[in-house]
């Protein structure tokens, strides 16, 4: 825990330079220890709010809210509020499940309730109607077994109002959601992706992330144009305790000034940071250190949600 707040610490900065940041708290204590820490870090009040939600975890983005907006004249967000099972039911949940009805009571925004589990690191968009996501997380039995894959698609369609959607293979080893799209392959733009790949080929993580080259290689986006593919190392393998965990460049997070790279202590940082670089030439690309999160088998965007600027409903 030592090691891992100062980390934290640096993420709130770095997000809050740009737009504001809101985090989830456990209690009115807990309230009161971060408020008070963020003072002496002399990080601006007026860019950190706190709420008192209590969760059974820190990843966001898979129990917070899924914000969503109406276009047009009139925009208006609301909240698609999934279901949440702890990655099919690996640890408590019930307080997780309840976060993004808490949020729309706090903002006093409209919800949609589709009924199934479905979290925001399962899935990856391009902003222009085209979700990406992966076999391995959103037809496992553990999530909704009822469902095929048709179904599932018609209700990423309804709630995401997204038009297209691309499927992966499996995900990364030590990554206890079932393979998280976040972990392996990212939209950067609306046509171009960066995929991790591994260059060992003795590594574990080497033949799955094949196969999900080749897959991606095949894919069309409307109009039948092709992916741009742009090839992202695999970090030095992190071992915790025996434990190989879900450590990957891939899952950064777009801030509107930057983009937070979680890195690795190894030499592959470098070449990360630099491919990342020409992919956000509007972008400051920042590494930080992801060792002490990814102990918790997750980093920088599992940490994180965004959400839309988009004005709140006036009272």
């Amino acid at each position: 825990m030592e090691e891992v707040l100062p980390v934290i610490d640096q993420f709130i900065r770095i997000i809050s330079i740009g737009e504001q940041v809101r985090i989830n708290v456990h209690s009115r204590e807990q309230l009161g220890l971060l408020a008070r820490k963020l003072e002496q870090e002399e990080l601006d009040s007026s860019r950190v709010a706190l709420f008192v939600h209590p969760s059974n975890d820190v990843w966001c983005r898979d129990h917070g809210p899924s914000f969503v907006i109406r276009s047009g004249p009139d925009p208006c967000k609301a909240i698609v509020n999934w279901r949440h099972n702890a990655w099919g039911g690996k640890y408590p949940w019930q307080l997780d499940d309840a976060i993004p009805s808490l949020v729309a009571q706090q903002f006093d925004l409209p919800v949609f309730e589709p009924g199934i589990i479905m979290e925001g690191g399962s899935v990856e968009f391009n902003g222009c109607g085209v979700l990406m996501t992966t076999r391995s997380c959103l037809l496992h039995p553990n999530r909704n077994p009822k469902l095929s894959q048709p179904q599932i698609e018609e209700y990423l369609r309804q709630y995401y109002g997204v038009s297209h959607i691309l499927w992966l293979g499996e995900g990364i080893e030590g990554d206890d959601t079932d393979g998280h799209i976040d972990d392996i392959t990212r939209f950067v733009d609306a046509c171009t992706v960066v995929t991790a790949v591994e260059h060992n080929k003795k590594d574990v993580n080497y033949l799955p992330l094949q196969k999900n080259l080749q897959e991606l290689q095949k894919m069309r986006l409307p109009g039948n144009r092709n992916l741009e593919i742009v090839e992202l190392p695999m970090p030095k393998p992190v071992v915790y305790q025996g434990i190989r965990l879900p450590a990957s460049y891939a899952n950064f997070y777009i801030t509107n000034r930057a983009v937070i790279v979680p890195t690795f202590r190894c030499s592959q940082d470098d070449v990360a940071l630099d491919i990342l670089s020409g992919c956000f030439p509007g972008r400051k690309i920042i590494g930080l250190d992801s060792v002490p999160v990814v102990w918790g088998l997750g980093s920088f965007h599992c940490l994180s949600q965004q959400e839309p600027a988009v004005p709140l409903p006036t009272t």
